[in-house]
């Protein structure tokens, strides 16, 4: 439990800290999600490496996605997916009604502005793991209530 809450905590100044040196002019605004999200990617490539060592190969890109949602997702936020939805062509969409690191902020419709620059790190996280499992990604988030939040993920054919 004590190091979820660490993980919290360096998430929230993570991002706190690259947003706080922008206004101070150290850095652009639009760079620091950037920034966050190769930070997520870097982390993620690291994690899958370890969680699938001793994992069988995958069948398919299904399979991959439902391993990012059950065992991966577990792993780092100690929940599963709620919901995992695709089109058959290329396009995920991950659903979490709870998602821990929006659950800190408040509900209130004030704070949905900031949610995205708090998702981009999870982004960059799920693009790694995708990555070093083979699958090229462009992941995105979206929240329209907190603490919810969906991830899409689009798959690039190579």
């Amino acid at each position: 439990m004590a190091d979820e809450a660490l993980f919290l905590l360096l998430h929230n100044e993570m991002v706190a800290g690259l947003y706080r040196a922008a206004e101070q002019g150290e850095g652009e605004n639009g760079r620091c999600t950037t920034k966050l999200e190769s930070m997520g990617f870097r982390v993620g490539q690291g994690l899958i490496e370890r969680f699938t060592k001793d994992t069988a190969r995958f069948k398919d890109e299904l399979d991959i996605m439902k391993f990012i949602c059950k065992d991966f997702w577990t792993t780092v936020f100690r929940k599963q997916i709620d919901n995992l939805r695709t089109n058959h062509q290329g396009i995920y969409v991950l659903q979490d009604n709870k998602f821990r690191l929006l659950t800190q902020m408040s509900a209130g419709k004030q704070y949905l502005e900031h949610a995205p620059k708090y998702l981009a790190f999870t982004c960059g996280l799920i693009r790694g793991g995708l990555s070093n499992l083979g699958i090229k990604s462009i992941v995105t988030a979206e929240v329209s209530s907190m603490p919810a939040c969906k991830f899409q993920v689009m798959i690039q054919k190579m």
